[in-house]
């Protein structure tokens, strides 16, 4: 008799904008990635609500984790850091950058500073990708290749000079033979991320797609990003955090998206 190995994807959604249930949220981002029999986590959002939710699901991030994903240096995304220690830490060395709105100069990076971080954690840096697991990879930089992502941006250095937010990655996962693509905020473009999750794992098709898309209105980018998914076949969307109302509306009407709440846990 011959036993087929099928890899398992689960993710667990610890940190969102919008609460499920009994648990709660926060305008952020922060998973449970289950793969390969590891557990990693992916952002941990701003404050300790992560580990709050994570406790309501049984998970005891300090004794079953070892490895954090930090997708890109903003506060939703990485503050919670403070409320972890002795763990690896992955990320892009331009995610502990002095970073700010274009609008009212207020902060929007980390409150931790590299220093810090290299108390608490093992610090890995890496613009190009890392294989995480067998089936689970870190992506890196991502290139910026098309004509309708990451071409303008509300967000500025401590020098005034623009701030493209370089340090913005993903996850990439390879569940039998297709790209299941977990992104924190997608500032890099989510089409672009997808198209070097491909490139990365050496997969052409992707099946899903889960996390911040970073689209606002239906404007060109988000007719575009509907194309873009559509021409791919992708069989599952699921845009959060940062996707607002408008974007939303025109996920669910192409795609009949469903809305990501904390405590929820999706499996592929």
């Amino acid at each position: 008799m011959i036993i087929e190995f099928r890899n398992m994807l689960t993710i667990s959604i610890l940190t969102d904008n919008t609460a499920g249930g009994q648990f709660l949220a926060e305008h952020g981002l922060s998973y449970l990635v289950e793969i390969d029999d590891e557990k990693i986590l992916f952002d941990t959002g701003h404050s300790d609500v992560f580990l709050k939710n994570a406790e309501k699901l049984k998970i005891d991030i300090e004794k079953e984790v070892k490895k954090v994903v930090l997708s890109h240096g903003h506060w939703d995304h990485g503050n919670g850091l403070r409320f972890l220690k002795n763990l690896t830490l992955i990320t892009h060395p331009a995610s502990f950058s002095k970073r700010y709105r274009k609008a009212d100069h207020t902060t929007v990076g980390l409150d931790l500073t590299t220093e810090e971080i290299e108390k608490q954690f093992t610090l890995q840096e890496s613009k190009t990708s890392l294989q995480l697991t067998r089936n689970l990879f870190f992506l890196g930089e991502i290139p910026r290749n098309n004509d309708f992502e990451s071409q303008s941006t509300s967000f500025e250095f401590a020098d005034g000079s623009d701030d493209f937010i370089p340090d913005d990655s993903a996850l990439a996962a390879i569940i039998n033979d297709e790209v299941v693509v977990i992104t924190g905020c997608s500032h890099s473009g989510i089409c672009n991320i997808c198209e070097h999750a491909k490139k990365v794992t050496g997969v052409e098709k992707i099946k899903a797609v889960i996390g911040g898309f970073h689209l606002k209105k239906q404007d060109k980018q988000t007719l575009k990003t509907v194309e873009y998914f559509r021409q791919n076949q992708v069989k599952k969307l699921l845009p959060s955090h940062c996707t607002a109302l408008p974007a939303l509306a025109l996920f669910h009407s192409s795609f009949k998206i469903e809305q990501v709440k904390t405590g929820m846990i999706f499996r592929f």
